[in-house]
């Protein structure tokens, strides 16, 4: 009799925890139409409006997807190049949260996305063709002439996402733009937690993860929490963009940990 109450109980706490998800997600999905709908209707708008509207955006979709936001410091006001380990599509969501100036660097296959590549654009996205050599200079040319005109930008040097315990080795290209225009660089530490890892599996994107089961795995978490630690800036100038990589991933490695 026990046995079977406690399998029913189990079923119970099953189908409560995959309707929750359930409804997490159709929540994500309403807030997506909604940010698209701003978007075509709206934009474009004043730069100090529109930020506010990313940053509305960006937290809200936080909140509806049951994710919990910490911050330990605080991004560098005016031109600098944020550098971060790359974990899931949620990174870009959490840090818009709290620097919605920031202007990612992405794959220029985001452009192709159906909808979605609306709601990247309108955050003033450079996007990066990584199978052509040569528009990595391009990139990094842009990439310069917005941090000379005091802009934040934020790149990924993993070049793609990692399980979250130890970022992968940092591609250093990119980092030249900074160099270039003697740029502080501001690391910044990702890190996932939820009820049962110290660093959730649940957030993980990688392999052949498709988004929409990554989506239902966020939704299923259980006290999912996003910790976005900003440490403090690296002075580029003159430095040698390899051994600048390896400064900011010792950075962000230790941070982690």
């Amino acid at each position: 009799m026990l046995a079977q109450r406690d399998a029913l109980l189990a079923r119970l706490s099953t189908v409560i925890r995959r309707l929750r998800a359930a409804r997490r997600l159709l929540r994500v999905l309403l807030h997506v139409l909604h940010g698209l709908a701003i978007v075509l209707l709206r934009f474009p708008l004043p730069q100090p409006e529109r930020r506010a509207r990313v940053q509305w955006w960006a937290a809200k979709m936080l909140r509806v997807a049951g994710v919990e936001l910490d911050v330990l410091g605080a991004a560098r006001e005016g031109g600098t190049l944020l550098v971060s380990n790359h974990v899931s599509w949620l990174d870009i969501v959490a840090m818009h949260a709290l620097v919605p100036q920031a202007r990612f660097v992405s794959k220029a296959d985001v452009r192709h996305w159906p909808l979605l590549n609306r709601l990247v654009d309108a955050a003033d996205t450079l996007y990066l063709a990584r199978e052509r050599r040569r528009d990595a200079m391009r990139v990094v040319h842009r990439m310069g002439e917005a941090l000379a005109a005091g802009d934040t930008v934020a790149v990924f040097p993993e070049g793609t996402t990692g399980e979250g315990h130890v970022p992968l080795p940092f591609h250093a290209n990119l980092l030249q733009a900074a160099i270039a225009t003697g740029t502080k660089v501001q690391p910044v530490a990702l890190r996932y937690s939820d009820a049962t890892d110290a660093v959730s599996r649940a957030v993980a994107y990688v392999g052949d993860t498709t988004l929409v089961r990554s989506l239902w795995w966020v939704a299923c978490a259980e006290k999912l929490r996003v910790r976005v630690h900003f440490l403090e800036p690296v002075a580029s100038a003159e430095q040698d963009r390899r051994a600048l990589a390896a400064q900011l991933r010792g950075l962000i490695v230790t941070a982690l940990h």
